[in-house]
């Protein structure tokens, strides 16, 4: 758990910001896993502000008739949620509008992953976490590890589950706090028995499902890194504007994108070590002519189009380079650039093949001989049929 102590301070300095008016701050609490306590932690250092003159409301809170999260609630002024017909049930949802008319000082706001009813403002709860933000509201939210964007593919391999709703990297930049609220492997699967995460039915399966083990262990490890690094990367920019230390031999991350099935899996990859790193992050795009406009396959440019938008919200520069040589334009990038680590994707290919059309990869890797290559495997692309 975080620091109780922390909280003491943390009324002067919201405070502080109003009185400097600075933008509003954004505190994120971050778990492992559902029933680690990240709702109750946001409850109860919402009471402590609350305790110390700062105007908090409730925007949203979903407590999952865990008693102990209920009785957290106590007596902070909730927001009346909206209410949205949707396929003959009514469904609720945050009133964002509402939230905003009544401009308070501090919103608390769970479930930060949410995907919104249709006829909703926005399409993402993140999405209306940023228009309170805008609105000069100071925001407490929260969110599991496995639903940023980047863990995606490390969750699903741990967990065996595909993770739908998940939050851009680039939000928890816009982080001013970034806090995990950590217990042990053995207490999560604990209060999980004792009915304290979900109800009594569905336990066992639980037990033997996402609560394996191992698969906690994993996603505990993925939460503690992704707080230590994002604390790193605040240090890095904060010394970095203050003028007090910088990297001898910045560091640069590129990473090589085409149509090809699997580039999400590249562009997670090179956002995590961008992450690291605390570095620029470069998504590069050869456009040669059988990608240009008129040419490019329909599936090949919607595939296209998903991976620019991935990569925007990774946090990526997105670069198109316009060359019918492809190695030779991401060499000359990286020469430019100074790239220190490269992701690439390979597909299975024949050594007729690389002898009929070369190879990106090993021409890059002969050219640029001072960075970093991580090669991840792609899936085969698919031979055209007669007609297509």
């Amino acid at each position: 758990m975080s620091d109780p102590s922390l909280s003491l301070t943390m009324g002067d300095s919201i405070r502080a910001r109003f009185e400097q008016g600075e933008r509003a701050w954004l505190r994120i609490y971050i778990g492992a896993a559902p029933g680690v306590g990240k709702t109750y932690q946001m409850l109860r250092e919402g009471h402590l502000l609350r305790e110390q003159g700062v105007d908090v409301v409730i925007g949203f809170i979903e407590t999952y008739g865990r008693s102990e999260t209920q009785a957290q609630v106590k007596d902070l002024e909730e927001v009346l949620r909206r209410k949205i017909p949707y396929r003959n049930v009514v469904l609720e949802e945050m009133d964002l509008e509402a939230a905003i008319k009544r401009k308070p000082q501090v919103c608390l706001v769970d479930e930060l992953a949410h995907t919104n009813v249709p006829g909703s403002i926005n399409h993402k709860r993140y999405q209306d976490v940023l228009d309170l933000l805008d609105s000069g509201i100071h925001v407490m939210t929260a969110v599991n590890i496995q639903h940023l964007e980047t863990l995606n593919d490390a969750v699903s391999l741990s967990a065996g589950t595909k993770v739908r709703e998940t939050v851009p990297d680039s939000f928890l930049k816009r982080a001013d706090e970034v806090i995990n609220v950590d217990v042990s492997v053995e207490e999560l699967r604990m209060r999980l028995q004792q009915g304290k995460v979900y109800p009594q039915e569905k336990i066992d399966q639980a037990l033997t499902h996402f609560f394996r083990k191992g698969n906690l262990s994993t996603l505990r490890e993925l939460a503690l890194r992704t707080v230590a690094e994002e604390v790193g990367c605040k240090a890095a920019r904060y010394r970095e504007i203050e003028g007090l230390e910088k990297p001898a031999i910045p560091e640069r991350v590129m990473v090589c994108i085409s149509p090809r099935p699997g580039t999400e899996r590249l562009l997670r990859t090179g956002a995590r070590i961008s992450g690291r790193l605390a570095s620029d992050f470069y998504a590069v795009f050869v456009e040669s002519s059988d990608l240009e406009p008129g040419h490019i396959r329909p599936q090949d440019h919607a595939n296209l189009a998903e991976y620019l938008k991935l990569a925007e919200d990774l946090g990526a520069r997105v670069v198109k380079l316009k060359s019918n040589k492809v190695a030779d334009a991401l060499i000359d990038f990286a020469k430019r650039e100074g790239i220190t680590h490269v992701v690439f994707g390979q597909s299975v290919r024949s050594r007729w093949e690389i002898l009929l059309r070369g190879s990106v990869l090993n021409r890059f890797l002969r050219e640029i001989q001072d960075a970093t290559v991580q090669v991840i495997p792609l899936e085969p692309k698919l031979r055209r049929q007669p007609g297509s």
